[in-house]
């Protein structure tokens, strides 16, 4: 017996995507950026300053770097926190060595945690992003609209307070969304977001309060999946970072400018087995030429104008 005719219609059916948040785009169909001073590649390094609670409650799942024994999981919980203790000073020591500037994804629960931390970042002046309340308060389907907006307003206050300033960006954590999560950022005032991993330059999102931008930060090169998803080594980390920056610098000569996107976590890449990786990586990216290091927000201004 054939099937009815309507199973097989599908009213979004069309060229592109089957739904409205942003337009179908291809890469190299759309208009060049230039960079300044004749830049062909933007380095965007981010930093995740986290909270991971000891009693975590993993709904409705424990984010990637969370805590994995039974309670009390003191040997993951202690090494988390050794990264805003200890591992976070050596990045830092790196980016001034090589003149960088990165930004920084902090959970609005560090500003009443790790007050100290908070200082220096404040004194340093890099861009701050938001990456909501802690490492167990996930955007997902379950929550309601209300209580998620909630989240949004306790975690973007509690920065505001720490650093004297609004926050336009916006790292859910671990890059979980609800449906309605981008609706109810763009009503808050943020600008864009980097949970979204489907391209390599910004590009506007519609929302139900107004447009976002999405931005490119890479999933693919982030340390944490490198070394502990896909179990390479940091010689191999070091290497995909590396290939990256030369094939998108070679891309760019005879295309547009590129974005290069690191995103770190101080727990991992400030040990001291690994933080030679992570300056080896920084040297190479710093010695080619025509390489820009910028905030993100920098980036998008460039890319919207």
């Amino acid at each position: 017996m054939a099937l009815d005719p309507e199973f097989l219609r599908y009213p979004h059916r069309r060229r592109g995507m089957d739904h409205d948040r942003y337009e179908w785009s291809q890469l190299h169909e759309r208009e060049p950026v230039e960079w300044p001073g004749g830049a062909r590649l933007a380095l965007w390094i981010n930093v995740c300053v986290q909270f991971f609670p000891l009693n975590q409650r993993g709904v409705p799942f424990a984010a990637p770097g969370g805590m994995t024994m039974p309670y009390p999981d003191l040997r993951h919980f202690s090494l988390r926190e050794y990264g805003n203790r200890v591992g976070i000073f050596r990045l830092l020591d790196a980016f001034d060595r090589f003149g960088l500037r990165p930004s920084f994804a902090v959970n609005g629960a560090m500003a009443e945690r790790a007050p100290y931390l908070i200082s220096v970042l404040r004194e340093r002046g890099g861009e701050i992003l938001a990456h909501g309340w802690d490492m167990d308060s996930l955007h997902h389907g379950g929550l309601a609209p209300e209580e998620e907006s909630e989240l949004i307003e306790r975690s973007l206050d509690s920065l505001q307070k720490a650093f004297g300033a609004e926050h336009r960006g916006w790292l859910g954590p671990a890059r979980n969304e609800s449906p309605h999560t981008p609706d109810l950022l763009a009503e808050r005032g943020i600008h864009w977001f980097a949970d979204w991993v489907n391209d390599e330059m910004p590009y506007r999102f519609r929302t139900a309060n107004g447009d976002l931008w999405a931005m490119p930060l890479s999933n693919e090169l982030e340390d944490r999946f490198i070394l502990m998803q896909n179990l390479h080594s940091e010689e191999s980390w070091v290497e995909q970072v590396c290939d990256a920056c030369d094939f998108l610098l070679k891309e760019a000569s005879v295309a547009s400018g590129r974005i290069l996107s690191l995103n770190l976590h101080p727990w991992l890449m400030g040990q001291p087995h690994r933080i030679a990786y992570l300056e080896h990586a920084l040297d190479y990216i710093t010695s080619q030429p025509d390489v820009w290091s910028a905030t993100p927000s920098e980036i998008l201004r460039l890319c919207k104008e």
